[in-house]
């Protein structure tokens, strides 16, 4: 299907999602109101609700759902939706709170009807998810910890508020509407029954083993797995993969990469990981021979996605030249006749990971590759600085403004370049990045 087709009939789906429990109970005989802001606050709790669920759905990593948009862009609308069910949920206790105090009921779970208690708590439970997820990183949370917290807390919160909205019983009274709003959160049940469980028991049935671990320049490494029992994976060059390593699918203790390997070959599959937190740093202990387990592939960060552009530009910085060097070596084994021009930013020369193999990759593609370096040494003829309009404006000519580009490395980064990029004409809709910072 075409992709704009697509993403708009899942933008479609998503808001039907949504809307569905609100107005399935709304169908047929209803409860006297108590006044319009008693109404529209029963109608806040039930959206907030509603997204809650489908918030399960958006990290389900569902390939069809995701493949308009990128994994990366559903995490960060994961995000921001979460922000506005909290916000809608937030406004329901609010109303009632202001203006139907009595509705509420005694505070102490020792006097409280079950029902309300458990509101409270998925209420409270929703907005410590929220906080732990934006605020991890200056709240020192370890990823892998937060991961799992951040699962079983969600989880447990809207178990807590479908049963907050079973106990009350407004707008569920008749049977039938019983049935679907029971049915409903079943759905939502199953589906973390499935991401839970279902996936990660997939994953231990076709399990890889560690081949090679290459030390690379600028404190990076590339970790080499090869199948244990199964064929392999097909990816496109640039797409990337949750991996597990020292630790079993079910723990959820998996990070995002991109593949670095040629697409041209799934029996051995490579990721070139730098040295930047606390699990990237174990990469270098890491033994041949030792289990990992994949998840993917995912992302829409790819050549294949534009099997008719004339050329292709490449831009990266550090190890965001990983998903890059993907394409490079498919479109290489693929005897890719197009030209290509890549755009390198590092710190140092002996920062610059792929060195040698860029040189060698200039000999079996049509390739013109420009290195620039923050802090060169002395004797560097090359470009110097950073990566802005006028150094692409001397790399990129007018006839190479209509090809697809491709942006990889630290945000600071990708900003500038998007930036100068439009700024010589380049359409957005040929400019494509990843989010560097996905998590």
């Amino acid at each position: 299907m075409n992709p704009p087709v697509s993403a708009v009939l899942w933008v479609l789906l998503y808001l039907l999602l949504v809307a569905a429990p609100l107005l399935v109970l709304l169908i047929g005989p209803v409860p006297p109101g108590a006044g319009f802001w008693w109404d529209f606050s029963m109608a806040l709790g039930f959206a907030g609700m509603a997204m809650m669920g489908v918030q399960f759905a958006l990290t389900a990593r569902l390939r069809r759902a995701s493949a308009p948009f990128g994994i990366d862009i559903i995490y960060y609308f994961h995000r921001y939706a979460a922000v506005i069910a909290l916000g809608l949920l937030l406004a329901h206790f609010a109303v009632l709170r202001i203006d139907y105090a009595e509705a509420l009921g005694a505070i102490d779970p020792r006097r409280a009807p079950w029902h309300m208690t458990a509101g409270r708590v998925a209420l409270a439970l929703f907005a410590v998810v929220i906080i732990t997820s934006l605020w991890r990183k200056p709240l020192g949370i370890e990823y892998d910890r937060w991961r799992m917290w951040h699962a079983l807390l969600a989880t447990v919160a809207f178990l807590a508020a479908a049963g907050h909205i079973a106990g009350v019983g407004y707008y569920t009274v008749a049977p039938w509407k019983r049935v679907l709003w029971t049915a409903y959160t079943l759905f939502w049940v199953l589906l973390i029954a499935y991401v839970r469980l279902a996936k990660p028991w997939a994953m231990r049935r076709r399990p890889w083993r560690v081949a090679e671990v290459r030390a690379e320049r600028g404190n990076a490494w590339t970790l080499a797995l090869a199948p244990e029992g199964h064929v392999g994976l097909a990816f496109a060059p640039g797409q990337f993969a949750w991996l597990t390593l020292r630790a079993s699918p079910y723990h959820v203790k998996e990070h995002p990469f991109s593949f670095s390997s040629s697409a041209e070959n799934g029996a051995r599959i490579e990721f070139t990981i730098k040295e930047l937190g606390d699990f990237t740093r174990t990469i270098k202990t890491v033994q041949p021979g030792e289990v990992a387990y994949l998840d993917g592939p995912y992302g829409v960060f790819s050549i294949d996605r534009h099997p008719h552009a004339p050329g292709f530009v490449f831009i990266a910085g550090g190890v965001g030249i990983a998903p890059i060097m993907s394409m490079l070596r498919s479109a290489a084994d693929r005897g890719e006749r197009r030209p290509l021009t890549l755009v390198y930013a590092n710190n140092r020369w002996d920062d610059v990971i792929f060195r040698e193999e860029l040189e060698q990759l200039r000999e079996r593609l049509d390739l013109k590759l420009v290195h620039v370096l923050a802090e060169p040494p002395e004797d560097w003829a090359g470009e110097r600085g950073y990566v802005d309009d006028a150094l692409l404006a001397r790399y990129l000519p007018p006839e190479q403004r209509t090809f697809e580009c491709f942006l990889c490395g630290p945000r600071p980064m990708t900003d500038a370049v998007q930036r100068a990029l439009t700024a010589l004409g380049v359409p957005l809709r040929r400019v494509h990045f990843e989010l560097f910072e996905m998590v």
